[in-house]
């Protein structure tokens, strides 16, 4: 039979995704405006480059989460909150752990990325390999937060899920992008995503500490 019940608790726990897509768009439209503001086309064709190979990176952190998600799900619906919490402790020691690892290597790597797209500039390439490098240290921190949106999905928590996805995709780097430029012009834009990604991760510790005790983790 067809369960609507079922469908629309689907749906709800699947909305912090829903909530990263549109906030995306949103948030890559302001991030321009505020380039075309203090630095141009350049500016934005430099944010572009990072956009690119921005993924390269997060791709690891998405794909890890994801491909828990089901492991947590079962154990979580089998009570084996002993393998839940075992789980947990390792998936963090590997967030961090590849956060580190991924941070030193895009640092590296800014000048030769930088290259393939924008070697045909000596201005705009310097100001990219500066913007990838400042956009980097996000990094450290992007993970967790990554991580911790997906954990609660796979706990069926699709509320706190989406606070956090919303949170950081958009409450937290809309405030960034407009304030900073205010007081550190185009570094402001630059070091946004590493202000929205610090103030997720508190958030992020916070419900992972606060909701231990509700689901055994």
């Amino acid at each position: 039979d067809f369960d609507l019940g079922a469908l629309g608790k689907t749906c709800a726990n699947g909305s912090s995704e829903m909530m990263t897509n549109i906030s995306m768009s949103f948030v890559n439209i302001l991030y321009n405006f505020q380039l075309m503001k203090f630095a141009g086309e350049s500016g934005v064709a430099a944010y572009g480059v990072i956009m690119y190979t921005n993924f390269i990176f997060i791709a690891v952190f998405i794909g890890f989460s994801i491909g828990s998600a089901p492991i947590i799900s079962y154990h979580y619906g089998a009570k084996n909150y002993a393998e839940l919490k075992s789980l947990r402790k390792k998936s963090l020691v590997f967030i961090g752990v590849s956060s580190l690892i991924l941070t030193v290597v895009a640092e590296f790597l800014a000048y030769p990325l930088s290259k393939i797209f924008v070697s045909y500039n000596a201005e705009l390439f310097d100001m990219t390999v500066h913007a990838f490098m400042i956009y980097s240290l996000a990094f450290l921190m992007m993970g967790f937060n990554i991580f911790g949106s997906s954990f609660f999905t796979a706990l069926n928590n699709g509320l706190v899920s989406a606070v956090l996805s919303f949170l950081r995709t958009l409450v937290f780097q809309v405030v960034a992008v407009l304030l900073l430029p205010v007081f550190f012009k185009l570094d402001g834009v630059w070091f946004s995503i590493i202000f929205a990604e610090l103030l997720s991760v508190a958030v992020t510790a916070f419900f992972l500490v606060k909701m231990s005790r509700r689901y055994n983790y």
